[in-house]
């Protein structure tokens, strides 16, 4: 039996984009153009700001796009900015964009990206 070996990285980001439904393709375009290699995307629903939100005339959709995409902290700012812009948060009620250091990431790495690295 081969010997089997936990592969650790430890300059990730978290990036998590929370939109209204129906923007979650473009937002995930404009990351996988800046370098993003994948993300997940899930659907959530929404409480407290709509009412809020709805005294100065903006309508806010219960429903929402989750998305959450892990980069290397050298990548995060230009996701970020990316999928900001594409997604316009910058318009009152689009959403909201966060982004977390993670301690510890394991996944699979091809041996011969390790080996480039070292």
């Amino acid at each position: 039996m081969s010997q089997r070996n936990v592969t650790y990285l430890t300059d990730a980001m978290l990036i998590t984009c929370i939109l209204q439904t129906g923007l979650a393709e473009e937002v995930l375009e404009a990351a996988k153009n800046a370098g993003a290699q994948g993300a997940t995307i899930n659907y959530a629903r929404g409480t407290g700001v709509r009412e809020r939100m709805g005294l100065i005339g903006v309508t806010i959709d219960e429903q929402k796009e989750v998305i959450r995409i892990i980069v290397s902290e050298e990548q995060s700012n230009a996701i970020f900015e990316a999928m900001y812009l594409a997604a316009q948060l910058d318009t009152p009620g689009k959403g909201i964009m966060y982004m977390s250091r993670l301690e510890k990431v394991g996944t699979y790495i091809p041996d011969s990206v390790i080996t480039k690295i070292a």
